[in-house]
């Protein structure tokens, strides 16, 4: 036999991955979930479940979002979060064949895996344009396409992402803490905690998360440094944030260390410290208030925007924009409440719980 038949005979012969016990646990191991298109029994039975599959995204809102964008065929819209995809889809969809979509993405990891997603539904070049940027450049996409009449900002972290252990962007699962959203620009969470003064980290926490205990975190991060050890992954940061709560919550409440109010509490501030560092990484306010200041001068005359948000921070940004050009004659009209997610929707997709759905329309 020659050698390029030892090479055929190996790639025929590739071991499908395996797992201990009856259910695979980790990111590498759920296979299956990350080929939706081979395997749409098991994406079918997770999600009914109330899970997300490993390596997708499942969009929120979507009923809402098309029912207040109204989309016609022949229109041109953005997605300025394309993520996985699927809201992007189902704009798509409406366009029946004639019509744009521009669908950006700061991640160049994803934004290629969704590029071909959607050209494999056949959405192709003729209707749809991926563009790799941030979505604070909305202005000069604007300016080679022209404005638009829709646009949908989904400002969430895409499961993909949080999923992926290699991202370090969960505190659930050990990788590099990393939390960039471009992995190939800027400085990684660990970079940024080793650098950042006591106060400045816990100035961080609190505005970024409103976390009661950032002045614990705080110094509890730097007293790790100065013992001379990295907080490089996320299991480490974990640890600190675990130890630092015990302590604290045993003196203040008289708690027993793995008590279930403990362990709640440990969960709910991992989550806020995560979320507080990632949007640091990614100068998250910053891109947005850019985005919310551009997003007028994009949109035609009765042009609508949808933004969908996930923590207070963003939807306070995103309501005193809004009402901040309402008053300036750049909308004609905006939300006067939020819109949420429907209960069926929240329990058949635990990440929609926090999502608030804003909207205006363009004078």
């Amino acid at each position: 036999m020659d050698n390029n038949q030892n090479i055929e005979t190996e790639k025929v012969h590739k071991r499908r991955v395996r797992y201990k016990g009856t259910h695979p646990r980790t990111y590498a191991e759920k296979y299956k979930e990350q080929q939706p298109e081979k395997y749409a029994d098991t994406i079918e039975k997770v999600i009914r479940k109330g899970s997300t599959p490993a390596g997708m995204h499942i969009s929120i809102c979507v009923k809402e979002i098309l029912e207040f964008l109204q989309i016609k065929p022949g229109q041109k819209g953005l997605d300025a979060t394309l993520g996985y995809g699927g809201h992007t889809s189902k704009m798509l969809e409406c366009l029946e064949g004639n019509g744009h979509v521009y669908g950006l993405d700061i991640d160049p990891i994803e934004i290629e895996k969704t590029k071909k997603r959607l050209a494999d539904k056949g959405f192709g070049d003729n209707i749809f344009t991926a563009i790799n940027t941030n979505f604070a450049n909305i202005d000069e996409v604007a300016k080679k396409a022209g404005k638009f009449d829709f646009v949908l900002a989904d400002l969430g972290v895409s499961s993909m992402q949080i999923d992926n252990p290699e991202r370090g962007f969960s505190y659930k699962t050990d990788g590099p803490l990393d939390l960039r959203l471009n992995p190939d620009k800027g400085e990684s969470a660990a970079e940024r905690l080793m650098q950042l003064e006591e106060a400045e980290i816990e100035g961080m926490l609190v505005e970024n998360a409103d976390e009661p205990y950032a002045a614990e975190l705080a110094n509890a991060i730097v007293m790790e440094r100065k013992k001379g050890n990295t907080i490089d992954t996320t299991k480490k940061l974990y640890r600190i944030i675990e130890d630092t709560i015990q302590n604290v919550v045993k003196k203040e409440k008289g708690c027993k260390d793995q008590s279930e109010d403990v362990k709640m509490i440990i969960k709910k501030t991992a989550q806020r410290t995560f979320q507080a560092i990632r949007i640091d990484v990614n100068s998250e306010f910053e891109v947005l208030d850019a985005f919310l200041e551009k997003l007028p001068g994009v949109l035609k005359t009765g042009g609508r925007v949808a933004i969908l948000t996930f923590h207070s921070g963003e939807d306070r940004m995103v309501k005193k924009a809004f009402k901040r050009h309402l008053k300036a004659g750049e909308y004609s009209d905006i939300a006067k409440d939020v819109i949420r997610p429907s209960k069926e929707e929240c329990y058949q997709n635990s990440r929609a719980r926090s999502t608030k759905m804003r909207w205006a329309v363009k004078s």
